[in-house]
């Protein structure tokens, strides 16, 4: 007979591609948050309308949050993947109350796009969705 729980121990594993875009996610977002953060007034200055400090430190604020989110991916919690969807519709909001373009505002949603593609990528034929708690 054989034995049933044959996987029970087998670790999760990711693709390559995966972990690498996490990471890529990981360094994006903190760089983008640190100059939201550190340079918001000049940030302020070159964007059209009339743009609040405050929205520029909120928009860092979110940054760090992707950071956060990109961790618990790393550690598969797939909440973590809803928390990107949370803070890119929120953004976008954020983008469009600021002024910028519809084009512009998107951007963000296409994120979501490929990181869910990216979590899709097989290894070991399991995806790194299917390995999310």
């Amino acid at each position: 007979m054989g034995n049933l729980n044959e996987n029970v121990n087998v670790p999760k594993q990711r693709h390559g591609c995966v972990t690498a875009w996490l990471v890529f996610v990981i360094i994006v977002n903190a760089l983008v948050g640190l100059v939201y953060l550190f340079a918001s007034g000049f940030i302020v200055k070159n964007l059209p309308g009339n743009v609040s400090g405050t929205m520029i430190v909120v928009l860092g604020l979110f940054c760090i949050i992707n950071v956060i989110l990109a961790v618990m991916l790393l550690r598969w919690k797939k909440i973590a993947f809803w928390g990107f969807v949370g803070t890119s519709v929120v953004a976008l909001a954020i983008n469009l109350s600021i002024g910028l373009g519809i084009g512009q505002s998107l951007f963000g949603l296409v994120g979501i796009a490929i990181l869910y593609g990216v979590l899709q990528i097989q290894k070991d034929g399991v995806t790194a969705w299917k390995n999310l708690e």
